[in-house]
């Protein structure tokens, strides 16, 4: 594999189990940070849904229905989305519970068992799959 840039080559002795169960962890890493992303996409869509409820209660306010701005207000705005929880709680117990954790961890296995390098796995099946002498198909930029 002697076109791959020294960032992504395999370190000598490194077995293939080695590079595929990295591969494997970064691969399940991009997962979780993609339904980290889903997290923050529900963080920010909680909290821009219960400002817009200021406006309800302010225009049921002002058409004569203090029943339904005052229930409005006192049972949905500002309410826990679980137990105790706002959304940027939950966002951050995710973050130091679990993802921290995982991030850290795929980080020292990488340091560990490759020397450090990302997508080694990847790297090489590029190498595997490309055609060599293509144009579109260079190993490096």
């Amino acid at each position: 594999m002697s076109d791959l840039d020294s960032a992504h080559a395999r370190p000598a002795g490194v077995s293939d189990d080695a590079v595929a169960a990295t591969g494997k962890l970064s691969e399940m890493l991009e997962r979780i940070e993609r339904a980290r992303g889903a997290l923050y996409e529900f963080h920010q869509l909680m909290g821009g849904a219960d400002a817009m409820l200021d406006d309800v209660v302010d225009l049921l306010r002002k058409d004569g229905r203090p029943e339904w701005a005052d229930r409005i207000e006192t049972e949905i705005l500002g309410r826990n989305v679980l137990e105790g929880r706002w959304s940027f709680q939950v966002v951050e117990e995710f973050d130091d519970t679990y993802y921290g954790p995982l991030r850290d961890t795929e980080r020292a296995l990488r340091e560990d068992l490759v020397g450090g390098r990302r997508h080694v796995f990847e790297a090489e099946m590029k190498q595997a799959r490309r055609t060599h002498g293509h144009p579109a198909h260079t190993a490096t930029p």
